[in-house]
Formats: structure tokens, sequence, C-alpha cells
């Protein structure tokens, strides 16, 4: 959606009449405009350069070692190339995880997210093609249902149901689940890679005058982005989409109005115990957005700069808001490290998760009413 507003004319004249008799004068008075100034194209250029993009190179990157690793483990199944094949799909969790504080353009217009990232897994129809077929391929699995590849299919083959623990053996794995994986990972690598492409090279592989996604944003004042402006307020709801969806989804639906309606069934990431580091990953990525560089990086322009220049109070108030719902999600593990799906069903636990979720309704309702609303102060 492109953010369109206009500027009413600011000068007034008045005639007004001083002394005596038919002499008069002609005064202009000038109001000055409400708002505030801010040059926007490096803050937009770093973020989608030195945050987006380079992001999605990491999730690339990340997406051939994990590849390697599970190919690894179909030619030397040994507990080592296990756990290092387990290691590499936390790993390319991570940026996946943190680029959903920007879910728009490619990931969504080529589908790239239901293929990566769909969630729940169709558990039956992954049990009845591991037990109906002698052998898997990449150019096979592609085919199938999203429901069955992706992030938390290899998750479940890698780390077993998630019951009673996320510590599946070797001895566990069958030939065919690790041929299932790898040829998964083949799949999910070719995806990871489309997107790479779609934003630094075209982001219609289908349209040969197709232009690298980076570059609508770069230059606005195209058939995407009107202006700068509507690039600003797709970043900036992009980190309201997925704050709004940790806070009252991956958090709010599984932890359910009291212990006695929990659903640990959508709990994400459940087989793997990942969750609260998935909603950890995805509150660093509003961070990165809104600070503009990733965690011990030099600083550089974010949406951060872009609400100083409006009203440095908040710009301050919402950093550490965001700072604040980070830390309150690391929290609800607790002292006895408890995993999101066994914390929902912990008295005290659910105290520490509730704690997270008011974090987060504050975090988005701050993003909402006083960063949003931002531009339509941004004079241009």
């Amino acid at each position: 959606m492109i953010f369109k507003r206009s500027l009413v004319a600011l000068a007034i004249s008045t005639i007004a009449l001083t002394g005596c008799g038919s002499s008069s004068s002609e005064e202009e008075v000038v109001i000055e405009p409400t708002g505030f100034s801010f040059a926007a194209t490096e803050m937009i250029t770093n973020l989608t350069n030195d945050v987006i993009v380079a992001g999605y190179q990491n999730l690339n990157d990340e997406a051939a070692d994990f590849l390697l690793a599970t190919q690894n483990l179909v030619n030397t199944p040994t507990a080592e190339n296990l756990a290092a094949a387990q290691q590499a799909w936390k790993d390319v969790r991570v940026p996946w995880e943190q680029g959903e504080s920007h879910i728009f353009g490619p990931v969504d217009a080529l589908s790239i997210d239901p293929h990566l990232d769909t969630w729940p897994l169709n558990t039956s129809d992954l049990q009845a093609l591991l037990a109906s077929q002698t052998g898997f391929s990449a150019d096979e699995l592609k085919t199938f249902n999203d429901d069955v590849q992706g992030f938390h299919t290899m998750e479940f083959l890698l780390f077993g149901d998630g019951v009673a623990d996320n510590e599946k053996t070797i001895e566990e794995m069958t030939i065919l689940e690790s041929e299932y994986l790898s040829a998964a990972a083949e799949v999910f690598k070719t995806y990871t890679q489309t997107l790479f492409d779609a934003w630094t090279v075209a982001n219609n592989p289908n349209d040969v005058n197709s232009v690298a996604y980076k570059d609508l944003l770069i230059t606005a004042n195209n058939d995407v982005y009107a202006s700068q402006l509507g690039v600003v307020e797709e970043l900036i709801n992009g980190m309201i989409g997925i704050v709004d969806e940790v806070g009252n989804g991956k958090i709010a639906e599984p932890f359910g109005s009291s212990i006695d309606n929990i659903d640990t069934s959508k709990v994400e990431s459940q087989y793997s115990w990942n969750s609260l580091s998935d909603f950890t990953d995805n509150i660093q990525g509003v961070q990165n957005v809104y600070r503009g560089e990733f965690p011990e990086q030099a600083d550089k322009a974010g949406i951060i700069d872009f609400i100083s220049a409006a009203d440095a109070v908040v710009a301050t108030r919402v950093d550490i808001e965001i700072v604040d719902a980070i830390a309150a999600i690391k929290a609800i593990s607790g002292e006895a490290d408890l995993p999101f799906r066994q914390a929902i069903n912990d008295a005290n636990a659910r105290l520490r998760i509730q704690l997270a979720i008011d974090a987060l309704t504050t975090l988005q309702t701050s993003l909402e009413n006083d960063v949003l609303t931002q531009l339509q102060e941004w004079q241009q």
C-alpha cells in the first residue's frame, strides 16, 4: 500500500486597514509549515543493501552449508554428522526469522515464504511418503505440497517429534529419512537462491525486463513505490506485522487464555525446541530495521534516525521497547531453561510469557501510533 497525502498551501494574505481615511496597506502573514524534514535516501539505501539484501545473502550462504551438512549425513551417517546437520538447521533458521521483519516483495510475490516455512507440518502425509517410497530426489520432492517440505519437514526429520526431547539419535534416523532430508535441503537451497536473485538481479525471473527488487526501493518513483514515503511505510509496516504475529499469534495462540486451554500443536519449531530462539530472532529483525544494522556492526541509518528527526524522545523510547521485548522473550525459559512448548504448561513460566506478550503489545502500539503516524508529518 502506498501512503499518499497532499500539502495545503500555507501562505495567507490579508488586507489590513491602518490609520484614518482611505489609506490602507497590504500585509502578508506567512504561517510556518508543521512537520519535519528528513533526507531518506541514505537510510533506504542502507536498509535495502546492508540489512535486507545482506540478510538474504546470509540465508543463502547458510542454506548452502546446511545442504552440505545433510549430504555428509547421507554419505556418512554418524552421530557427529547428525549433530552438525541439526546445528546447521538452527543456523539457517536465524537469518530467515530475522528476515520476517520485512516479509514483502519477492518473498511474498514468488511464494517463497510458504515454500520454506509452511506450518503446521503435515506429519501424516510425510510419514505416508516415507512408508510408501524407496527413495527421494530433489526434483520429485519439489512437486510435493508445501506442508511436507521446507523448514519444519527438515526439523522433524532431524530432531524427532519434540514431545519428550529434541535429541534424535543417529540410530533413530532411517536411510530414507536422511535421503528425504537431503532432497528437501536441496530444494530449500534453490528457493533461497531464487529469493536472493530476485532482490539483486531480477524480481521476476520470468520477465527479461524485470529489475532487481532492491532497485525499486532505492530508486522510488516506479510502479511499486510511487515515492520514498511508500518505501518507508513498507518498512515500518513490516516491523508492525511481525511484532503482531509474534505477540498475538506465535506466542498467544498456543498460550491460550488459561493453563487449561493451551494448544501445543500451535507451537512453531516445537520439534527442535527452537521456538523461543525463533521469537527472539523475529524481534531482533525488527531491531535490525529500526537501528539500520545487525548487532555489533557500525552505526548506520535506520528507522530510528527517521523518527529522531520527528521526535527524539519517541525514537529512544521505541528503541528501548524493542530491547525490552527481546529480553522478555528470552526470560520465558527461566532458570529451568524450559522450551516454549513446556513453558506454556508451567504456572510460573506463564507469568513470564504474559510479560513478554505485554512487552510486544506495548511495542506494537508504539509502532502503530507513534512511528507509522510520523509519515503524515514528513515533509519530503
